[in-house]
């Protein structure tokens, strides 16, 4: 069974700067548990086969203007079927007014009422990135995750093998820290993993002999970052003799994880590798290939054409 996370509205009102109209109950005792929203424009009609509580409904101009073309008496019977239906909050945008028997049906049916100041769409799309992030499918890798050249490089491998000593250098070399020896790990769109990590262990690094540094003070801010999009997947192991590592890239691999598949390659370790430029290399040659560069298979495509192929038959 998928765990079910949630937000508390308490934590929604502060990252949306929402003005609190109607709270009867304590933001923070309620708690949002889907990423969907909805404009309640049916269920202004009349039509609630379909309303789902959970939803934080947002009413906007069209919403607005259609209440006002209702009588009094219209009004009030309209507001006070759509706020029995008990939803989870209301949200009015574009600073609209709020008619006074909406203030009552809210307060009555105990519906928290907030406001804000931007336009409709703007607002539910900060709305959606918002709880898409904090209610995501996630789970903690055993890993670091560092920031190179703009790219998310999740490096997994066992204990030992030199994650943390590899992100102190890649920071030291300009990269960014932003999590190391446990990766949370959320999906937040049908493509997109973030990363990031445990409150605890923020802006912490392991390293053996030394103990923990926080690598924020040391380095200064540049050096660490909240979150960040995972790109690639660097398998580290320890260098293993007379096994065949690919040399060429031609075939790519991928990891999967919560439903994702992300490119990842496999980096053997041994005394005397740069693994920081290795990385380096290898995040500069993912974007070169996000800009349809692909140097693989350009290379397989010359070496078959000196050998006298046809690629074009």
């Amino acid at each position: 069974m998928e765990d079910i996370y949630n937000v508390s509205l308490d934590k929604v009102i502060s990252e949306l700067s929402l003005e609190t109209l109607v709270a009867v109950r304590p933001p923070e005792e309620i708690l949002i548990t889907v990423a969907r929203v909805n404009r309640p424009g049916l269920p202004l009609t009349g039509f609630y086969d379909y309303f789902e509580k959970e939803r934080i409904e947002i009413i906007g101009k069209a919403e607005h203007l259609y209440l006002e073309r209702e009588t009094s008496e219209e009004r009030r019977e309209t507001l006070e079927a759509f706020f029995s239906h008990h939803p989870v909050a209301v949200v009015i945008s574009t600073g609209l007014d709020a008619p006074e028997p909406m203030l009552e049906m809210a307060k009555k049916y105990e519906v928290p009422l907030l406001r804000t100041q931007e336009k409709t769409s703007n607002f539910m799309a900060s709305l959606i990135a918002f709880l898409n992030t904090q209610l995501a499918p996630r789970i903690t890798h055993h890993g670091v995750l560092v920031e190179v050249y703009g790219e998310g490089i999740l490096l997994l491998g066992d204990s030992g093998i030199g994650k943390s000593e590899t992100a102190i250098e890649l920071v030291k070399r300009g990269h960014r820290l932003i999590a190391d020896d446990a990766v949370e790990i959320k999906r937040v769109s049908a493509k997109s993993l973030i990363g990031q990590a445990p409150e605890l262990i923020r802006h912490f690094v392991e390293l053996r002999g030394i103990g923990i540094v926080d690598v924020r003070r040391l380095f200064g801010m540049g050096a660490v970052k909240e979150t960040e999009k995972i790109s690639l997947i660097i398998n580290m192991e320890p260098w293993q003799e007379g096994k065949m590592y690919d040399r060429l890239g031609i075939d790519e691999q991928k990891t999967e994880i919560l439903g994702i598949e992300i490119p990842s390659i496999v980096i053997p370790v041994r005394p005397g590798r740069n693994l920081s430029i290795i990385i380096e290399v290898a995040a500069m040659n993912l974007r070169l290939k996000k800009l349809g560069h692909n140097t693989a298979q350009e290379f397989n495509r010359r070496l078959m054409e000196s050998m006298g192929f046809d690629l074009n038959s």
